[in-house]
Parts: C-alpha cells; structure tokens; sequence
C-alpha cells in the first residue's frame, strides 16, 4: 500500500531565525514533521567557543527555549520534530529536551544522531592512530552525515530527533526514508527529497525573503514570509508551498533562488545521493504551490565532507570617516600615517587591507551623505599586535590628520576570528549511530554503492536571439540573482523567467563578461555552470572570501550582496527584453 503525502515544514533557517516560527508552523496547518536548521559554518565555530567555556553546552539553546512553549502542541498534533540543533552536543541537547518534558509532563521519545564529531581523529596520526597535537587552535572537526540516522530514529518511534553536523537536506530525506521505505539505492526518489530539503533549509528564502523581484510584489505580502513546506510524495516529487493566511509568496521564482542558492554545479552531493540539480523540473501548480519533479539521482561519492572550524588569530578594524572635499587625499593622509604608526611601534599585523567606500555625494544635504568611509581591517596571530596598538595609533590622529577626522566608534580589544576549511574522510571513517530514547544503538551502514564525483559536460546552449535595438541598463532588469558562500568560495546564480531572455542570458553572460562586470573577482577563478531546466547559471567564484566568514577579511564576508552587485551592473539589454 502505498504510504500518502509526507508535509514537512521548516520552522527555522539559521541560528537567531524568528523565534515564534515553530509555534506558526504547528498552529498554522496539518503537518506531519517539523524540522529547524540551525547549523552554519559559522555557527559551528561559535558553538564550538561556546564549548570551550562550558564542556556541557555546545548546542542551540534557542530551540530549547522554543520547545518549551511549543511541545505540548506537537503532542496534541502528533507532529514529530528533526532538528539539527544539537550542534557540536547532540547528546547533551537530548537529554535537556527529556528533562524539559519531565518538568512540563508530556511523553515524549527523544533520540538523536551521533557520528558526526571527527575532532579526536583529527588530532590522530592516520598511519598509527596514535594521538598528536591537533591543527593549530582546531575547535572541532565534524563530518556531513546524511537522513539514514534520522530515519532509523523515526522508525523506532521517536517524536523528537536531535542531531549534530548533518546536511542541511537530511532533515527532509530521512523523514522521506522513514514514511516510504525507500531503499538507500533508491536515488531518485532520495534526489527529489534533498531537492525538497535544500528548498526548505533557508526558511523563508523560499516564501519570498531576500527575493530579487521582490518589488513586483506588494510590501505588505512581504512584510512577514510564512515558512515553506514540502508535500512529499513517494515518487520523490513535491509541491513546496506555505500555510495559508502567511505572508510571502511562493512561485517558480523564489523556489529557482533558493535552488541556486550555495550551490555550484549540475552534480549536487550529498553523503546519501548525488541529485541532478539539471534534471529538476519547476511548474506553478497554483497560487503559492510549485511543483518539483523529474529529480534524478547518482550513487553518492565515495568521501565524506568534513568541516574544519579552527581559531585562526585576532582581528581588529577602525572605519575613518572622511566628509566634504577631498576625500581621496584625506585618504591617503590618514593611511600614510597610520602605516607609519604601525612600523614605528615595531607592532605592524600579519595582514592589513584597506578599503575606501564612496558613499559621499556632491553637495549633500546631510553630513552623512557627504562623507565617505575609510575602513582598516587588520589580523594576526598575537591579540596585542591587533589590539592596544593599533587602536592608539588611531585615536591619537585625533587632533593631527585631516580635517574633520573623526571615527565611526572607538577601536576596542583585538577580538578572535575563525577559519572554515574543508576536509575528506572515506564513507566507513564515521561511527554514525542512531541513539533511541531507550537508549539502544543502532549501527547506521554507510551506503554501498559509490559513484566519484565528475563535472557534467556543458548542456548544448539554445539558439541565440536575433540582434535588434539595445539599451543600456541594469542586468537586474532582466534578471534575477542570490549569492552565497562556500568557505572561502562564493556563488551566485543568475536566473530569467522567459524562454527569450535564457537565449539572450546563456550566450551574453561569458566568464569574461562576469568577470568585467565585478572587477573584485578579476584574478579569481571564476566557473560557470550551465542548468537550461532553470534558466540559470551558476558561477562559482573561488577564493573570493579568503578563509571564509568567521575570517571577516571582506566587506561582504558572506557574499550575501555579490548577486545585486551583480543586477545592478549595467551593461547593453535588448530592447525587447524590457
């Protein structure tokens, strides 16, 4: 017999997400899972501080708080809770939810997933498993697990599943795995649910939030965006939508976004498939239904992803603000003088970049629009050569550099920054376990087909459109746009909703043209990736974040902006596109 549709809603995007968004989940309609994404990779090293102080914490502690207003609902519902809040401490998250469902008094069965923390191995000779100095200030080295814990955990009647490291789409496909049965080789089926997942993962980046066409819509429908759900059914296809009377909106166009979004080519891996991010087919069921169909999936690759959060050193920074006339000699000024300060106190950081942003006006009619920010970023390994010296080199230009100097606020203590780095380990090098609420263990096999992960060859590109009149304008006219990081890479994924407008995009917007377009990322590689079923490119742009978020070394360290950047270029738009 066939099991019905699974509805999985998402009640939380990232770490600090609106707090009373499980409560609208519950109450807003029939769902059968809720799950919440907690985990980024800067998350995991503020976790992983958070354990440095505490050996007991070390997990999302908002959930907790969320639970206790919430569980009773869920009971009532019979709505079962995956999250991966449980961060670098799943164990310890678990059992503070059955000590806050004693104190509350209902029966819950809480399991959690385990496997994921790599960090003593890390800290091990792989040829004699002897244990060494870890890599310099590691805080924790925890592997990408995929649904096949969450799932075991379900099938033994668990009502509230907790997890550490897992992809963000586990949280959808071990739900999927559990209510249909599916088999670990059934890759289609297990591609359409990561599909799903990646859609959900960002809660309200589907419903409309951070959406590049978000004026053709009216404020107040997205004033508050609703959280997304899934209708899941058997096959592996979807139909993502919201509850109804939310705000925001559901079309093909915030799905195509939040598709594009942190990922890079047709090839999407994960530790239980690899979809087929060109396979994926979009169509607008009905007003804020789309469904997702045609997903098909590969044997997954034969290593597991690891993510290294380490302390990478100290960082400080002062933003001089230059108002009025002359504002690239005031620049060189102030800087010509702080270089001097620094080699005189025999103090000067590892690394210093400066950047001057002009956000002053001629002739403005405010003082803030007549001033442009000089911004000094400085890192290294000693806190005091970021710390005391440079912030008294800065203050005591005071009342000796250009005129009208002053700062945005006071340079304080050098504070700590954190480095992401990727790492490999085979499928059989993680102890992933399901840890029921009894307390059983249950083994979870790795999969047993493999597959290396290859680039797919560039799909054959449409017809190019017949030349006619253009005009000069904003890429953004035509063309949608969200970025994202990768460690110290950046996406951005480009999509058109029109037929004519993919002929004009796939053959206009080269590498080259990417590339002169965003000046930032002319000495980068740069790689473009193809998906015709979307209408979308994808470009990947490497190294563009140095060492990755918690290293703050650009202005943008999350790339959040690159893809506005991006639409707000301008360049020559054929006139029958606008």
């Amino acid at each position: 017999m066939t099991a019905g549709p699974l509805r999985i809603g998402n009640a939380s995007g990232f770490y600090g997400d609106r707090f009373d968004a499980l409560r609208e989940m519950l109450t807003g309609g029939p769902l059968d899972v809720v799950t919440g994404d907690y985990l980024a990779e800067l998350t995991m090293l503020i976790l992983g501080r958070d354990r440095l102080k505490n050996p007991a914490g070390g997990y999302a502690r908002t959930f907790l708080g969320q639970l206790e207003e919430c569980l009773g609902l869920a009971h009532e519902r019979n709505v079962r809770i995956v999250t991966n809040a449980g961060g670098l401490n799943p164990a310890g998250l678990a059992d503070a939810v059955r000590e806050s469902a004693d104190r509350l008094g209902i029966p819950v069965r809480v399991a959690h997933v385990e496997g994921d923390d790599l960090t003593g191995s890390f800290s091990r000779d792989p040829g004699t498993g002897r244990p060494t100095a870890p890599p310099a200030g590691l805080l924790a080295a925890h592997a990408y697990l995929g649904g096949h814990g969450i799932a075991a955990c379900l099938r033994e009647g668990a009502d509230i599943v907790v997890t550490g490291r897992v992809t963000d789409a586990a949280l959808v496909a071990g739900p999927a795995l559990a209510h249909f049965g599916w088999g670990p080789a059934e890759y289609d089926r297990l591609a359409g649910a990561v599909v799903a997942g990646h859609v959900l993962e960002c809660g309200a980046q589907a419903t409309g939030g951070n959406y590049a066409f978000f004026t053709a819509h009216s404020p107040e429908l997205l004033r508050r965006p609703g959280f997304p759900l899934a209708e899941l059914h058997e096959d592996g296809s979807s139909v993502i939508t919201k509850h109804e009377g939310t705000g925001g909106v559901v079309d093909v166009g915030t799905v195509t976004a939040q598709l594009l979004y942190e990922t890079a080519g047709a090839r999407y891996a994960g530790p239980d498939v690899t979809a087929r991010l060109d396979s994926v087919r979009l169509s607008q069921e009905g007003p804020d239904r789309v469904r997702i169909e045609g997903v098909r999936g590969e044997a997954p690759p034969p290593a597991l992803k690891v993510g290294l959060n380490r302390l990478g050193g100290f960082r400080n920074e002062v933003a001089f603000v230059l108002t009025g006339l002359d504002v690239e000699a005031k620049a060189a000024l102030v800087r010509a003088q702080m270089e001097a300060a620094l080699d005189a106190a025999g103090c000067r950081p590892a690394h210093v970049r400066w950047e001057l942003a002009r956000t002053d006006r001629p002739d403005a009619p405010t003082e803030e629009t007549a001033s442009a920010l000089l911004r000094l970023v400085v890192r290294d390994p000693a806190e005091e050569t970021v710390g005391r010296a440079l912030s008294g080199a800065a203050i005591e230009l005071a009342l000796a550099s250009y005129p009208g100097f002053h700062v945005v606020a006071p340079p304080g203590k050098g504070s700590p920054y954190g480095v992401f780095e990727s790492a490999y380990v085979p499928r059989d090098g993680v102890d992933h376990a399901a840890v029921l609420h009894d307390g059983r263990r249950i083994a979870v096999d790795p999969a047993g087909d493999t597959r290396v992960l290859e680039e797919v060859p560039e799909p054959r590109l449409p017809q190019p459109p017949v030349p006619g009149p253009t005009r000069r304008a904003p890429l953004g006219l035509v063309a949608g746009a969200r970025s994202g990081d990768k460690g110290g890479d950046a996406n951005v994924g480009v999509w058109v909703c029109t037929e004519e407008a993919w002929r004009w995009l796939a053959h206009t917007l080269t590498v080259d043209r990417f590339r002169e377009l965003l000046p930032e990322t002319a000495g980068l590689n740069v790689v473009r990736h193809v998906l015709p079923n979307l209408r979308a490119l994808n470009f990947v742009v490497e190294g563009i974040l140095g060492e990755g978020v918690a290293a703050q070394a650009r202005f943008d360290p999350q790339a959040k902006g690159l893809g506005e950047w991006l639409r707000a270029r301008h360049l020559d738009l054929p006139e029958a596109l606008l």
